[in-house]
């Protein structure tokens, strides 16, 4: 740990103290002795019988991950305490609100595991760090209720402000992960604004082979083509919206594609995410054969 810790101060190297922070936080990526830690850990949670309840957890009926919605809960009630506990006479509701935030760490951690065990390896290091600083605050916060509980009000605010402070860290290193890092983020959202409009040539028909996945391009952005018959062809966006993985290298059964790196699945008709960790559906194109017999593909409204 001190070698780990001794790594990433090097790397903060010099600048300001946002700047070295910030290179800090980089540099957790690239902490691979975290993996000891984190492989493990992966496993465990991605072995967890939770059938249907994954993709609830994933947030995949919202449409975006849950666990940053759920976080509300701990964070403002904590909050709510913190403010509580500089106007006088308000010990108890404090002490209630101290209570909550505990509690309501529950259903956003599970959130938060399902989603951390389904990301890329410098996505689960950062989130390791971030996971420690919200097991320090739930410690501080706990033992903040159990010092107001023994009626020491005084040592009891001490602590959560203490366990704000840790809150403050998770919350900064959890921003790192979401933003710098893009976790949870729609990876397919820049396709419809990198595709000009009009129709593109994917090449001749016969160049498909029936149920099978080929890749193409359309200008920058790379397209996966599932022929379904003789006349039927679906386009969708190639990298798929949970973490860029190639579709084209998925398996395609039951009108669906499968994405090989964490499993998701979207329906070809209409890139719908039916399964898996991905929470938005892929862009999905229009297509039609000119008279040469050659497939081509636009984006819909894009005429």
């Amino acid at each position: 740990m001190a070698t780990l810790v001794s790594r990433i101060t090097a790397a903060a190297g010099q600048g300001s103290i946002g700047t070295r922070v910030l290179k800090a936080l980089d540099a957790l990526g690239d902490a691979e002795e975290l993996d000891v830690v984190a492989v493990p850990l992966q496993r465990a949670v991605q072995g967890l019988p939770l059938g249907r309840l994954r993709g609830v957890l994933h947030g995949r009926p919202l449409g975006h991950p849950l666990h940053p919605a759920l976080v509300q809960l701990p964070v403002g009630a904590w909050l709510s305490a913190a403010v509580l506990d500089v106007v006088p006479g308000s010990e108890r509701a404090a002490h209630v609100l101290v209570a909550v935030g505990v509690v309501g760490v529950a259903p956003a951690a599970w959130t938060g595991w399902v989603d951390w065990a389904e990301q890329h390896e410098q996505q689960m290091r950062t989130g390791l760090v971030h996971v420690a600083s919200v097991a320090t605050a739930v410690a501080l916060y706990g033992a903040s209720w159990a010092a107001r509980s023994r009626g020491r009000h005084r040592l009891g605010r001490v602590l959560g402000f203490a366990g704000l402070t840790a809150v403050g860290g998770a919350a900064a290193v959890g921003g790192h992960l979401a933003h710098r890092q893009s976790a949870g983020a729609n990876k397919a959202e820049p396709v419809p604004h990198l595709v000009e409009p009009g129709w593109h040539t994917l090449g001749h028909v016969g160049e498909f082979t029936v149920g099978a996945a080929a890749r193409r391009t359309i200008g920058e952005v790379p397209v996966v083509v599932v022929r379904e018959d003789e006349e039927v062809f679906h386009v969708l966006a190639d990298r798929c919206s949970h973490a860029s993985g190639p579709l084209s290298e998925g398996k395609v059964a039951d009108g669906c594609v499968t994405c090989p790196w964490h499993g998701s699945v979207f329906r070809l008709s209409d890139g719908w995410n039916v399964d898996g960790p991905a929470t938005a559906p892929q862009p999905v194109f229009v297509t039609r054969t000119d008279g040469d017999g050659n497939l081509e593909a636009r984006l819909p409204g894009a005429g």
